[in-house]
């Protein structure tokens, strides 16, 4: 099922080491999968932010989040900050390297002029791509902290969905968090907004040739590295502030 391939392309595509060829192959194939969904004109932004929105609560089940025992494991006991520290790094060159691979796809778009049509495509995969790299640091750094999200899969992934709309960290003592979480009609305004300025940062990746890609590659790589520190800021500093 195309579905089901995307969020395994995105899941894919979180990963923390990926060489630059097997991140440019995976965001190709997100580009195929993306465009073989029909999203519908992509150029209008109405169209475009409706769409992300659907996918980004589609695909944020499948982002693999790892618990704070496979933190630990993985990262040689590191722990609190200095987990926090290489989570981020780790996630910003994530996105910048989705960023420089788009832009490298770009440039070969401004070689045969008729394909730029599919250039809202490709920003639309690579928003996507980077949103699911923030939703996976946001959990990973709740779990490095000691904050486990409660509910089941589903559910986490509307908090976590929340939680990058609002730039903010969780408290899972709050209602609404967890157990019955949905996507209400606040939030989804706030992600769309969200979406939005993302969507429209993504535009970098088209400037000409390879400048594209160092654009866009350092613009996603800051981004992501102030997400990464004002979630880590609500969590050192007690009870987060999102839904208080």
């Amino acid at each position: 099922m195309v579905r089901d391939d995307l969020g395994s392309t995105v899941a894919a595509l979180t990963a923390d080491e990926l060489d630059q060829s097997r991140r440019r192959r995976l965001l190709g194939r997100l580009v195929d999968q993306v465009r073989g969904r029909r999203p519908g004109n992509l150029f209008k932004p109405r169209t475009a932010i409706r769409w992300l929105t659907d996918t980004v609560a589609e695909i944020s089940p499948h982002v693999p989040v790892r618990d704070r025992e496979t933190l630990l494991r993985h990262f040689d006991g590191l722990d609190g900050d200095a987990l926090a520290d290489r989570l981020i790094r780790n996630a910003v060159r994530a996105t910048a390297g989705v960023g420089a691979a788009g832009g490298g796809v770009a440039a070969v778009e401004w070689v045969v002029t008729p394909t730029l049509l599919s250039a809202p495509v490709l920003l639309a995969a690579e928003t996507v791509a980077v949103v699911a790299i923030e939703l996976k640091l946001i959990g990973e750094l709740h779990e490095a902290y000691g904050v486990r999200l409660p509910g089941s899969t589903s559910q986490r992934a509307v908090t976590l969905v929340r939680s990058w709309a609002a730039q903010r960290g969780i408290n899972p003592l709050l209602p609404g968090v967890g157990v019955g979480a949905v996507l209400g009609t606040a939030a989804r305004k706030e992600l769309r907004e969200r979406l939005l300025r993302r969507f429209g940062r993504n535009l970098t990746t088209l400037g000409p040739f390879l400048t594209g890609a160092a654009v866009a590659g350092f613009l996603n790589g800051r981004a992501t590295k102030g997400l990464g520190e004002r979630i880590r800021e609500d969590l050192r500093n007690g009870p987060p502030a999102l839904g208080s």
